[in-house]
């Protein structure tokens, strides 16, 4: 204790609530400052985490745009693929009817023969199997799909001609008698059909005198034309 101008005072316990302001202050001061930083690294975090985000955003358009790209190609490649596959097709196609390849499957027989029951006194010709005939039920079978089409075994190709030459034919050079058989490879159900519609080839022929006959074949083997 001490005296100052008649009044005492108790320095030490001033001393003590001094120093424990100050120590509170500083603790505040403290604290505080914690605080700010630690709202300075969340913010910091939030901004990299909204930067993060843009970035991801950028990349999956990135992305949405390359699988757009590669849909597009694989369409291109399913296109060009298919492209290829009808230009084989029709060249296979092309070869079979050039007759420059084997062709095997089922198919339909067709037999022509000249009438029996003539007259006494009628044209013999009116009972022969023309080319005319040949030419009709050829033309029917390719018309109604025949892949490949043989005339007595010989295989006709894009330039094949047949002449009529008194009782025989000659297809290519290369003469034929009666009876005519004409092979087609194809759908014999179809082919069939479009030969027996009514006033169709078979109904025709028939009409004159020649004899027809359909036989259904389950397979039919074409050898290719030698130097066709």
């Amino acid at each position: 204790m001490r005296k100052i101008n008649g009044k005492r005072v108790v320095l030490p316990l001033v001393c003590v609530v001094l120093g424990f302001m100050i120590a509170y202050s500083y603790n505040l001061t403290k604290e505080g400052a914690g605080k700010d930083k630690s709202l300075d690294q969340e913010y910091e975090l939030r901004q990299q985490l909204i930067e993060q985000e843009k970035q991801n955003r950028e990349l999956q358009k990135e992305l949405l745009q390359k699988q757009e790209n590669v849909s597009q190609i694989e369409k291109d490649l399913a296109q060009e693929k298919q492209l290829f596959f009808n230009l084989a097709k029709d060249t296979e196609k092309y070869r079979m009817f050039l007759g420059k390849v084997k062709v095997k499957g089922p198919g339909l027989q067709v037999t022509l023969e000249d009438g029996t029951d003539m007259e006494s006194e009628a044209n013999v010709n009116n009972y022969l199997v023309h080319e005319q005939h040949v030419f009709k039920v050829v033309n029917e079978l390719y018309i109604s799909g025949a892949e490949a089409v043989a005339i007595n075994g010989q295989r006709l190709n894009h330039d094949s001609y047949i002449i009529c030459n008194g009782p025989v034919i000659a297809i290519d050079g290369h003469q034929h008698p009666a009876p005519f058989i004409i092979s087609a490879i194809g759908d014999p159900d179809v082919l069939g059909a479009s030969l027996d519609l009514p006033g169709g080839i078979k109904e025709q022929l028939v009409n004159e005198n020649i004899i027809f006959t359909v036989e259904k074949q389950k397979n039919i083997i074409f050898d290719p034309i030698i130097g066709g």
